[in-house]
């Protein structure tokens, strides 16, 4: 594999995970607990898909094929996408979402302070960007999460179910492959090896500060380096890319 080759995924990897995981908070819209928290997550939602633009604008720069950032949202296939298992899992409770959202937010904060330093300009200057608004929605999750854990039985039990069933996306989150290993020895990729404990340490402090529980290791769900999905993609995007596909002319 070629650096362009791998540049080339590596931009579409991170421009899939914003597209799903700001899709997914997006569907709270309107349907959020209170007024305040429906904007908060639908804010959120927009500076991920914000993200993913630039991500699947510059893998769609590097590709040299014609192709624009609509092209890889909406006419790519399931198969195709690169996007982390975790960002595609349905919404579920609030607890199931502010769960989902702890385990992401807090390894994203970790990850884009490295890429930060890369020596891509344009994965730094995005990553720079993230940074602040990730410590935002970190933040925002830290803050949910005890209210959950320790309020009333129902929630705490809510939340517990969350983090034992997310738990098995997790370690995807810090698996690396030939596309990692060619741009971290051109200083431009995150290696991830270094991030697992920090990011386990986090989690940990807000998830048994909330009197709550993670799992005790356990089998991990791996597959989507390779564009295995769980069978929740392909509704998700049956949703997400009806109108391109149905108008693929129209100009919006």
């Amino acid at each position: 594999m070629d650096k362009n080759e791998a540049l080339f995924k590596y931009a579409l990897r991170l421009g899939d995970n914003g597209l799903i995981l700001g899709h997914r908070l997006s569907e709270w819209c309107s349907k959020g607990p209170f007024l305040e928290e429906d904007l908060a997550l639908s804010n959120m939602a927009l500076d991920l898909i914000g993200r993913s633009q630039a991500m699947l604008n510059y893998a769609a720069t590097v590709e040299g094929k014609g192709r624009t950032d609509d092209d890889l949202a909406f006419k790519r296939a399931e198969r195709q996408f690169l996007n982390n298992l975790l960002h595609e899992q349905p919404n579920g409770d609030f607890a199931h979402t502010m769960i989902r959202q702890l385990f992401n937010s807090a390894f994203e904060l970790f990850f884009f302070e490295e890429l930060a330093k890369s020596k891509d300009e344009t994965f730094a200057g995005v990553a720079a960007k993230t940074v602040k608004e990730v410590k935002y929605h970190l933040r925002h999750a830290s803050e949910w999460i005890p209210r959950l854990g320790e309020g009333t039985e129902e929630s705490h039990a809510r939340t517990q179910k969350a983090i034992d069933n997310l738990w098995t996306y997790t370690g995807e989150l810090f698996e690396m492959d030939e596309v990692d290993q060619v741009l971290i020895k051109e200083g431009i990729a995150v290696d991830m090896s270094a991030l697992k404990s920090k990011w386990e340490k986090q989690v940990r402090s807000v998830i048994e500060g909330a009197t709550l529980k993670l799992p005790a290791g356990g089998f991990m769900q791996t597959g989507s380096r390779k564009g295995l999905h769980s069978e929740h993609l392909g509704f998700l995007l049956a949703e997400m890319q009806y109108l391109p596909r149905a108008y693929p002319d129209a100009k919006w």
